[in-house]
């Protein structure tokens, strides 16, 4: 448990740098936040031809669409785990309209006030931001009809109490599509002792049978994997964390990773 908290801890403090900054470090975004150098454009979709797109509100955070594949309906209510300055949450509001309702959670208040910033520059009044952690969500039982999240359940501790919160805050029959990391093959050790990497959504990234395991366990169904890419690590940024032997045994156990976009039915 100390070591979850931790883990977390490094997370909201890095998350919050970059609010603060406007500054997209996440590897998973424009630049990595595990390297200034290394270059993770090619992970971040684009959303300019999105409804709903705010470019201040996109920090580079993402590893997919997940707006594209959720399913969303006009009038539904869209719970964006992980939500950061806005993006999914104003792209969901496009389609939701005047009549749905969006609810965007983050742990970082600087998060929080980025977003309600961005808000207020569009004079919503049907999308939410709540300050709260994905482990323990501060909603109601059966409160969405769809739940997104992008690029930020890899970064989660506890995996299984995620899903069993998203299936909790889902209405019956409802559906979650997310966006995230998973692995081809076991991390080694050296490789998961990297705050700094786990922070950028690196190590913090599990099997990928493992990962839909955890949903199917949950007691999701009609799971689905709708989009996957590979993505690959350079290694300038290995070289920041790992000696040439670790770098070695990285490659030699085959460990790959993919971007995953998933869904699933309570």
């Amino acid at each position: 448990m100390e070591n979850q908290n931790e883990l977390k801890k490094i997370v909201k403090e890095k998350y919050a740098k970059i609010a603060v900054k406007n500054d997209p470090e996440s590897c998973c975004g424009k630049s990595s936040c595990c390297s200034d150098d290394a270059d993770y454009s090619n992970l971040q979709d684009d959303y300019t031809g999105e409804a709903g797109y705010v470019p201040d509100a996109d920090l580079g955070l993402g590893c997919g669409i997940p707006t594209k594949h959720a399913g969303i309906k006009e009038g539904d209510v869209v719970v964006d785990l992980g939500s950061g300055a806005g993006n999914d949450a104003f792209v969901a509001r496009a389609i939701v309209g005047a009549k749905g309702k969006v609810i965007g959670i983050d742990m970082t208040e600087e998060m929080i006030r980025k977003a309600e910033t961005n808000k207020s520059k569009l004079g919503y009044d049907n999308v939410f931001f709540k300050l709260g952690d994905i482990e323990n969500v501060p909603l109601e039982d059966n409160t969405a009809d769809v739940v997104i999240s992008n690029c930020v359940l890899n970064l989660v501790p506890d995996k299984r109490k995620a899903f069993a919160e998203i299936y909790r805050i889902l209405k019956p029959g409802a559906h979650f599509c997310v966006s995230d990391i998973v692995s081809t093959g076991e991390m080694t050790e050296e490789f998961k002792k990297s705050a700094e990497l786990y922070a950028g959504c690196v190590s913090g990234a599990i099997p990928e049978k493992e990962y839909l395991k955890i949903i199917e366990d949950t007691g999701f169904k009609k799971i689905e994997i709708k989009t996957s890419k590979k993505i690959e690590l350079p290694d300038e940024l290995l070289k920041k964390y790992l000696d040439e032997k670790e770098i070695a045994n990285f490659k030699k156990n085959s460990v790959g990773l993919r971007s995953i976009t998933v869904t699933a039915y309570k």
